[in-house]
Parts: C-alpha cells; structure tokens; sequence
C-alpha cells in the first residue's frame, strides 16, 4: 500500500490530528496519540470505478414479510438479557474485566445454542483451538457441534463465513483482529473501528448473529473508539468481584429489548451456572439478623431482587471522619446522613461511616435509600431490625418517604422467601400476606427502629 500520508490517532477517543502532541484536544488524555497510516484522508470516500452510484431504492413502512424468529440459546439468564433470544442479523458486543469469564460464557453459549440445532462458530484470536476445546471438555460440552477456528486475520475470517453458513458467530476479540487494509497495529482504533464496521455490515447482509468480545480499560470502559458501540445492536457488561463466586451480565443498550435487565450467573469449577433466584444468592438467611443490616427489596430489570445492605458507624479515629462506599453512590450515602442531621436529629457527621452492599452487587435504584438510611439508623442506635422485614423507598431532600415503581412485586418476593413485614413508603396497603408499616418521613421510619413492640 502505498503511504499517502500519516496522521495521529487518540487510542482513546480515536480523534485524528494533523500532528503529535502529548495530549489529545479532543479527550484531553496523555501519550495516547499514535502515527498511523492513512490511505486517503480520514472520512473521505474511496473513489468510484464507474463514476457513479447505483441510488438508493425506497420502501415504505408498511412491510408484510414476517421477522425471523429469536435464536434461543439455551442460557436462559443470557437470552433474557437480550430481550428473549439473539436476534438474527445482530451484532451484540460483550465487554469485561480480564478472567471475569466472557470466554467462558460465550462457549457456553454457542455450545448450548448448537445442541438445539443453530449452526455456530467459535472464532478466537487470543486462544489456540486445543484451548478451546479442552475448556469445552472441562465444562462438559465437549460433544457440541461447534466449529473451532483460531484466525487473527480479518479476511480471513470474512472468508471463511462466506463459504459455510452460520447462525451464530462468536469472535473472541475484536482487539485481536486485524486488516490487511491498514498499516495500523492489531487493537489501535483504526484497525478496531475497521474490524467491527466489516463484521457488523457482513451480519447485516447475511443475516449472521455476530457477538464480538471487546476488552475493557482500566476505567472499566469498552477499549477502543466508541463508534463501536454505536455499531453494534447491543452492548452487554459482564461484571463480578474477585473473591465473589457470581457474576452479572448487564445490559448496556439494545436495540431489541429492554436495557435494565440482568443475568445472574455462579462461577463453578465447570463453568457458570444459572442463579434462578437471585435474592437466595445475595441473602444469608441463617441466624438473627445484626445491628446495621436491612434488607432490600429492589427491582433489576424485570425481576425483583432482595439483598442486603451493611452499614457500620464507628468513633473516628481521625480528624476527618471517613465515608467508604461499596456497591453504592457515594452521593446518595452523602445526601442520606445529611437528611438524618437536619430532618430527624441524628448527627454522624463526626463519626466513620462504612456501607455496604452485601454480595458485590451494585445498586443504583433511589428505592435503596430508606434501606441504607435503615441500616444507618440501625447501626448507630445498636437497634437491629426484624428478622423477616424487608424495606424500600426514596428519600427526598425534605426528608419524605416518596413511593416507588412496583411496589407489589417487591413485596410478592419477599413473601415467598419468607419475610413478613415490610417499611416502606405510607399509603402501601398490605398484600401477600405482609403487614406494611408505612412511614411518611424518614423520621416516621427513625421512631418505627427505637420502637421495641414493633421489632
């Protein structure tokens, strides 16, 4: 190819500029400008062979051919948070931490997917093909009719899934892959963006359903320009702590479903297994329940989920008292101890404060506050909540309870896992068969905790 001039591309932002620089004007990142090769100038058109366009061919809205059906892929937990299976002609991308188990998922997503007759191929670049199936042995999959290749080459791989027909094609990762048509180094951004432009168009056309896996950055950002994620149909998060046996697919944007759903998966020396019941999961149901617990009842997506949140409040050794947040916006746990200063009297703002989320898992619903501002007020008055109570609602500014979305099916999941009261916003009238104590402000909720009858 011959070198018709070099620009400078941010490995971040994918911004190009004219000349070097240590930091980008675009995203302001340091040392991230690379020389790369550019064939024409970048956006510009490659020029036409016969001089002009075919022009485009209009439909209306009005189209009677009927949509293919879903390809259910046997993992129940991955097809609910792709909207009821993956739709054909998609293109999802899946990112995580490095050893989260997104190989791990998606080989058993393709092995199960091929035992109920979808024709799938496993693409990777970052593994041999021995690897690959001697994981599928390990995970009891060995026997699945999927097709193994190990290929870094774009064309390559473009190739070969024109000469078979697939259903379902995993490549494991678009930061391996490289094309013949750049200079650039495999996993900068000109070769990323170029990567999954050609995949996702060869999806569209052939109908193919393409999951890419895309590393993350150390912010936890899928690596690469961010005009992937607008490429694709569907970006899912793979998220789990180390030191925790479960992990959450999360749902980041879909174009054919619904964006708050998650899947709850337990890492087992055979491979992931699905958690049915969530709540069972995040809840230890053993024992008398401590001062500083409360138990949760939210919503993720459409299914409710019962965890548990932790709070501890210490004399401050120090100064400046601490404040430390795990599965939880520092923000809000701000906003809930000055809501408990000012509207109900009880000071911590010279004292440590910790909270925790139970299990690893991150809420991010304003149902949560009255449950940590519960696990607050418990800790600090040596109060310990009911064994069988659950609680929700948001806190405003003024200190009132307000009420939240789906307030039945939160109580409905806390029954069946045996619970029997429940604090919540006022107005709530008891159902399935929990009594409800609603409390209109924080400190309603504040006296409900000092009341020894109520217990």
């Amino acid at each position: 190819m011959a070198r018709d001039g070099a620009a400078y591309v941010c490995q971040s932002c994918g911004s190009v500029q004219t000349k070097w620089s240590g930091q980008c004007p675009a995203c302001a990142a340091w040392n991230s400008l690379v020389e790369e090769v550019q064939s024409r100038p970048p956006g510009a058109m490659a020029p036409s062979k016969t001089g002009r366009g075919r022009g485009l061919a209009f439909e209306g809205l009005q189209d009677h051919t009927p949509s293919p059906p879903r390809i259910a892929t046997g993992v129940e937990e991955f097809d609910r948070v792709c909207g009821g299976g993956v739709v054909p002609g998609s293109a999802i991308l899946l990112g995580g931490d490095p050893g989260v188990g997104k190989s791990t998922l998606l080989l058993q997503v393709a092995a199960q997917a091929a035992l109920r007759g979808a024709a799938c191929a496993y693409i990777s670049g970052e593994e041999a093909i021995e690897q690959v199936r001697a994981r599928a042995q390990r995970m009891g999959l060995g026997d699945a009719p999927v097709k193994l290749a190990a290929e870094t080459s774009l064309r390559e791989i473009l190739e070969g899934l024109k000469r078979d027909r697939f259903d379902l094609v995993v490549i494991d990762s678009i930061q391996t892959l490289w094309s013949d048509a750049h200079e650039a180094a495999p996993g900068s951004v000109t070769q990323v963006r170029a990567a999954a432009g050609e995949l996702v168009r060869m999806a569209k056309k052939r109908g193919v359903a393409v999951i890419l896996v895309g590393h993350v950055t150390k912010e936890g950002t899928i690596a690469g320009p961010r005009v992937i994620e607008h490429m694709v149909d569907a970006v899912l998060a793979f998220e789990g702590e180390r030191g925790y046996p479960f992990r959450i697919l999360r749902g980041a944007k879909n174009r054919f479903g619904a964006t708050d759903e998650i899947g709850v998966f337990e890492m087992g020396d055979v491979g992931l297994t699905e958690v049915k019941n969530p709540s069972a999961l995040f809840l230890n149901t053993a024992g008398e329940r401590a001062a500083g617990a409360a138990v949760f009842a939210g919503i993720e997506g459409s299914r409710p989920v019962l965890v548990e949140f932790q709070a501890l409040v210490a004399p401050s050794a120090y100064g400046t008292p601490r404040r430390a947040v795990v599965g939880w916006d520092n923000g809000r746990l701000a906003m809930i101890l000055a809501v408990l200063e000012a509207r109900c009297g009880l000071g911590l703002g010279d004292r440590d404060v910790y909270l925790n989320v139970a299990g690893g898992l991150r809420i991010s619903e304003p149902a949560a506050d009255l449950a940590a501002a519960a696990a607050l007020i418990s800790s600090a008055l040596d109060e310990a909540l009911p064994q069988d109570c659950v609680v929700f609602g948001e806190i405003s500014l003024s200190g009132e309870v307000r009420p939240v979305s789906r307030m039945d099916a939160r109580l409905k999941e806390a029954a069946k896992l045996g619970f029997k009261k429940a604090l919540a916003p006022e107005g709530l009238e008891s159902a399935a068969g929990m009594a409800v104590s609603g409390a209109h402000r924080l400190a309603d909720a504040l006296r409900r905790i000092r009341d020894v009858d109520w217990a």
